[in-house]
């Protein structure tokens, strides 16, 4: 009861911001359920590997991995669904399609935060962190960029700011946001950054972890935009500008991944 008490409170946290976010509820409703599917079948995977790392207790096998992600998912729609309701976003009167479309969408996030619970809230003291491989990290700093993403991506302000920003704009924010990502990890002294080794020039870290972690936010950035039709319509370069636009959200999420998960 403790870790389903604990899984609650994390999605509801995790996923405020969002539960409160009118381009997410409009995104219920309009959304092509396709890609609605998509998201949601995309969902269920990456919470199983979530929970391989950080669930609501340790797991043996990839079965109660399963059963970890699927309890998120329940744990993520009855959040939804009560917040939802008491805002008045979802009521008797809303069509059925629409009440959907919008809790699946909050269940994404909601999700993400109860498996996210234990490591934030309630790891004890015996629980001693796992080293991760190269892989791993990847995959946490995928899901510090999706998380954070989420927030940001289904706005009109990611594209306003795309159509903004000049070229030499959006390389300096590509800059500052590798900037930000490595120094966070690496150079000021977070609680839960990395260390490099004095034998080692510091571009070798930056070229291991930080580009490839930029690579990774980039990456969620386009999925991102794509899921929620911002690039329907779009040029390549427009496309990209939006994705650099977002992609430093989604950097400064999997630089924190990285500290914290």
């Amino acid at each position: 009861m403790r870790d389903f008490g604990r899984a609650a409170g994390g999605a509801l946290i995790f996923s405020l911001p969002m539960l409160m976010t009118m381009e997410l509820w409009a995104l219920g409703f309009s959304l092509d359920r396709g890609r609605l599917v998509l998201l949601m079948l995309a969902c269920l995977p990456l919470l199983v590997a979530l929970s391989r790392h950080i669930g609501f207790e340790r797991t043996g096998d990839w079965r109660s991995d399963l059963f970890d992600a699927l309890i998120a998912l329940g744990v993520a729609a009855v959040i939804s669904v009560a917040v939802l309701s008491l805002l008045g976003v979802i009521g008797p009167g809303s069509a059925p399609d629409a009440v959907l479309g919008k809790v699946a969408i909050q269940m994404v996030p909601a999700s993400i935060g109860a498996l996210l619970a234990k490591s934030q809230f309630g790891a004890e003291a015996e629980d001693e962190p796992k080293e991760e491989t190269w892989w791993g990290e990847l995959f946490l700093m995928a899901v510090g960029a999706l998380f954070l993403g989420l927030n940001v991506a289904p706005t009109e302000e990611v594209m306003l700011i795309s159509h903004q920003m000049t070229h030499w704009h959006a390389l300096a924010l590509v800059a500052l946001s590798l900037a930000l990502m490595h120094g966070f990890v690496f150079s000021v002294g977070f609680a839960g950054g990395s260390q490099i080794s004095h034998d080692e020039p510091w571009w070798c870290a930056f070229i291991r972890m930080t580009l490839p972690g930029f690579a990774v936010a980039l990456g969620v950035s386009f999925c991102l935009l794509w899921l929620f039709a911002q690039t329907d319509g779009l040029s390549f370069d427009s496309a990209l500008m939006a994705a650099i636009v977002l992609a430093f959200p989604c950097a400064i999420g999997a630089a924190a991944a990285r500290l914290i998960l």
